[in-house]
C-alpha cells in the first residue's frame, strides 16, 4: 500500500510509470525540515537543444541541429547511473529538449534507465517524428508517461505560438493516440498575454480528452520569451484562482514558476463557499462552468513545496547544472562533478532551500510553501535570492515587475 504522501510524491513527478514503486518510509511530509536537502524530486535533462519548432516563448532557444558538445551516450549513462545509485524513491528523470526524440541514442538511454530502475518521463515535441509507431516504440522501451504542449484552445492561437501551421490539430491527434495507447498524459500550457482568455476553454478541452495532468507555465523572460508575453500580478491572481477551479474536475493541476499557486489553493480552501471575485475571473469561471458544468471533485493540486533548486534540478544538453531551466545561472557541470554533489553542496542551492531570500519573500509567512520564483527574481533583478516581482500577494508586485522590466 502506497501512503497518501507517497502517492502525491509520484503525482508531482509527472505521473511516471504506474508500476514505479515508491518506498513510503523515505517519503516525508512536506512540512518536514530539509525534505529536499539531499536529493531532488525531479531531474530535468535537456537531452538536446535540437528541435524543428520555433516557439516564441522557448526557454532553450532551440535550433534545427544538435550542438557538437552535447552529453555523449556514455556521459548520459553516467548521469543515469548516479540516479540509479540512490536509495528509493529515486528522483524522476524527465527527458526534454529541444526535442528529445532527436537524440539518436534515446532508446539506448531509456533501456539503461529501466535497467537501473530510474523512473523516466518524456516531454517530446509534436512533429512528424512523433507518430503512432514512435509511441509504440516508447511504450516498448518502458515509457509510461508523456507530456505535450498545448498553448491555445484555438488553432490560430496555438499555431501562432508554435510557429507551425496545423500544429494544433497534430497535437490533439497525438493526445488522443496517447490516451488510446494507455499512456499517462500531461499537457503543458504556457500562460501569456496571447492566450490567457482561452484558459477556461483549454481546461475544458483537456477534461473532455481525459488528460491526467495540466501543468501551467508562467512566463520567465529567458531564451526567446519576451517581456511582452508576461502577465501582471492582478492577472496572475485571477489565473491562479481559475486553475483552482479547473482542479475540481478530477484533473491534477500544477504550475511552473508560480509557486504562489499553492497559497491560492490553501486560501481557496479556507474561504470555503465564498469565491474569489474580480470581473475578469468571474468571466473565466462562468466560461469554464458553461463548458463543463459544476465541479465534480475536490481540488486536485499537489502541495509538495518544491521550487527552483529545492526538489528540482536541471541539466542542460552540455551538462551544465541549473536550479531550473528558466534560471540561466550555472552551478557546475556533470562532466566535472557529480550531480548530487552539486545539488547538495552548492551555496546558492543551500540558500534557496533554507529560504534565505531578500525583500518581500524574506518576510513572507508563506516562504516555506511558496518561496517565489527564483528564476523570475533573477530575470528581473539579477538576484536569484531576491523578491519574486510577479507575486500577486504583494501589494506592489506590479510596480516591481514593471520597474524590473524597465531596468
Amino acid at each position: 500500500m502506497v501512503s497518501a504522501t507517497a502517492r502525491e510524491y509520484r503525482e508531482m513527478g509527472n505521473h511516471v510509470a504506474t508500476d514505479t514503486t515508491l518506498d513510503s518510509p523515505t517519503v516525508r511530509d512536506e512540512t518536514t525540515p530539509g525534505r529536499f536537502d539531499q536529493r531532488p524530486l525531479l531531474v530535468f535533462w535537456e537531452m538536446t537543444n535540437a528541435c524543428d519548432l520555433a516557439c516564441r516563448h522557448c526557454r532553450a532557444s532551440a535550433q534545427r541541429e544538435p550542438s557538437l558538445d552535447e552529453l555523449t551516450l556514455d556521459e548520459g549513462r553516467s548521469l543515469i547511473d548516479e540516479l540509479g545509485s540512490l536509495t528509493r524513491p529515486r528522483p524522476i528523470l524527465i527527458l526534454t529538449g529541444g526535442d528529445c526524440l532527436k537524440r539518436r541514442d534515446l532508446f539506448v538511454l531509456l533501456d539503461h534507465a529501466r535497467s537501473q530502475r530510474v523512473p523516466v518521463a518524456l516531454a517530446p515535441s509534436v512533429t512528424p517524428r512523433f507518430n503512432v509507431e514512435m509511441m509504440h516504440a516508447l511504450r516498448e522501451h518502458g515509457v509510461h508517461s508523456i507530456s505535450l504542449s498545448l498553448d491555445g484552445a484555438l488553432a490560430a492561437t496555438h499555431d501562432g505560438v508554435r510557429g507551425v501551421a496545423n500544429h494544433f490539430a497534430a497535437t490533439l491527434d497525438a493526445l488522443t493516440a496517447l490516451k488510446r495507447l494507455g499512456f499517462r498524459v500531461q499537457v503543458n500550457t504556457t500562460v501569456m498575454r496571447h492566450n490567457v482568455d482561452e484558459l477556461a476553454a483549454i481546461a475544458a478541452l483537456l477534461l473532455q480528452m481525459g488528460v491526467d495532468v495540466w501543468e501551467v507555465f508562467f512566463v520567465v523572460t529567458t531564451g526567446r520569451a519576451s517581456n511582452a508575453l508576461a502577465l501582471m500580478a492582478p492577472e496572475i491572481r485571477d489565473v491562479c484562482e481559475l486553475l483552482v477551479d479547473a482542479a475540481r474536475y478530477g484533473m491534477i493541476v500544477r504550475t511552473v514558476e508560480a509557486p504562489y499557486f499553492r497559497r491560492t489553493v490553501r486560501d481557496a480552501a479556507e474561504r470555503g463557499d465564498e469565491p474569489w471575485w474580480s470581473v475578469r475571473y468571474d468571466q473565466w469561471r462562468s466560461d469554464l462552468r458553461a463548458r463543463v458544468g459544476a465541479p465534480t471533485h475536490g481540488v486536485r493540486a499537489p502541495s509538495v513545496a518544491t521550487r527552483d533548486g529545492k526538489g528540482v534540478i536541471f541539466v542542460s544538453s552540455r551538462g551544465e547544472v541549473y536550479a531550473s531551466g528558466f534560471l540561466p545561472l550555472s552551478l557546475g557541470n556533470v562532466r566535472a562533478s557529480g550531480l548530487m554533489t552539486i545539488y547538495r553542496d552548492h551555496p546558492l542551492l543551500r540558500q534557496i532551500r533554507a529560504g534565505a531570500f531578500r525583500g518581500g519573500c524574506e518576510s513572507c509567512a508563506s516562504v516555506d510553501v511558496c518561496g517565489g520564483s527564483r528564476a523570475r527574481a533573477y530575470a528581473t533583478f539579477g538576484d536569484p535570492l531576491g523578491v519574486d516581482p510577479s507575486c500577486p500577494y504583494q501589494a506592489d508586485a506590479s510596480r516591481m515587475l514593471s520597474a524590473g522590466v524597465a531596468r
